[in-house]
């Protein structure tokens, strides 16, 4: 799998231009998976958007509770680790924030029952 992937990433590099050649080969860019792991996790951030329509009763709050710790402690990481990984960082502000909102609204939903 790796020899397939070297290929299909020398094949890539010619067609790479010059200005984009930075990001292109930084130790977190695109070559890597400190890129795509960041870039896959968007889709909770999409899914957590979604979530903000739904019934405060239908929200899971050990699910939203966790997601939002598990954010905190990857946003941590992301600055401590080599290469810095800002990518990590943003998605998982931004998985905490909206996790954080949730709580606030089962919180005050659960206050007013």
């Amino acid at each position: 799998m790796s020899k397939i992937y070297r290929t299909i990433i020398a094949v890539a590099d010619r067609f790479v231009p010059g200005p984009i050649r930075p990001l292109w080969n930084h130790p977190a860019g695109p070559k890597t998976i400190f890129f795509w792991a960041p870039a896959f996790k968007w889709s909770l951030v999409i899914a957590g958007l979604g979530d903000i329509t739904r019934p405060v009763e239908t929200i899971s709050t050990s699910q939203t509770l966790s997601l939002a710790v598990t954010g905190m402690i990857w946003s941590r990481y992301s600055l401590v680790i080599v290469p810095k990984n800002y990518s990590l960082f943003a998605v998982n502000i931004v998985v905490v924030f909206i996790n954080c909102y949730q709580l606030a609204r089962l919180y005050s939903y659960q206050k007013a029952v």
